[in-house]
């Protein structure tokens, strides 16, 4: 089964004729979009990773890193694997030393909760073939545009269109005020 390494584009909330919709992470594999919708808590898990905000208290994926760490082990990767029914799966990859002793351990997971883990402990994102042919998508099917790109749109006064990344805090998908 051939892999490639993804990138995670950005997170937010997907817009269309209805309006913003369900919270999304794009993941780029290949040359293509792999949408994966996640819950508001997961995205907005992702979000505090890709920004590097510190929080008061440890989120849950925080603690799980820290505790991964104090038992002497380290996340190597997550692959999300498999789409079945509309349903994405992954594994998370992680080593362990004892005694001078390497252990290999796979953990199946939600591929949100591998992705937020993955942006806190800088491991790669891998994605099979199959799960990109059946899910990926043409950045201009979705009417992506990068932030780069909505940033110079916005500058020449022109109208974006697609995700919503929730870059200032008063246009956050999740609201203005924290719930943690």
């Amino acid at each position: 089964m051939a892999t490639h390494e993804a990138t995670v584009e950005g997170v937010g909330v997907g817009v269309g004729d209805d309006g913003p919709g369900h919270p999304v992470v794009l993941l780029r594999v290949r040359d293509e979009l792999v949408p994966i919708f996640v819950s508001a808590d997961q995205a907005q898990s992702m979000q505090h990773a890709l920004d590097g905000t510190p929080f008061e208290r440890p989120l849950t994926h925080d603690l799980f890193v820290d505790m991964v760490a104090e038992f002497g082990a380290a996340i190597d990767r997550i692959r999300i694997d498999d789409l079945a029914d509309g349903t994405f799966y992954a594994k998370i990859d992680t080593e362990q030393y004892t005694d001078d002793e390497r252990s290999e351990m796979v953990f199946d997971a939600r591929p949100s909760d591998g992705i937020a883990l993955a942006l806190r402990v800088d491991c790669p994102i891998i994605v099979s073939d199959e799960v990109v042919d059946e899910a990926g998508r043409d950045p201009d099917e979705l009417g992506f545009v990068d932030e780069e790109e909505a940033r110079r749109q916005h500058d020449l006064g022109e109208e974006d269109e697609g995700f919503d990344f929730g870059d200032d805090e008063d246009d956050s998908p999740f609201g203005g005020d924290d719930p943690f």
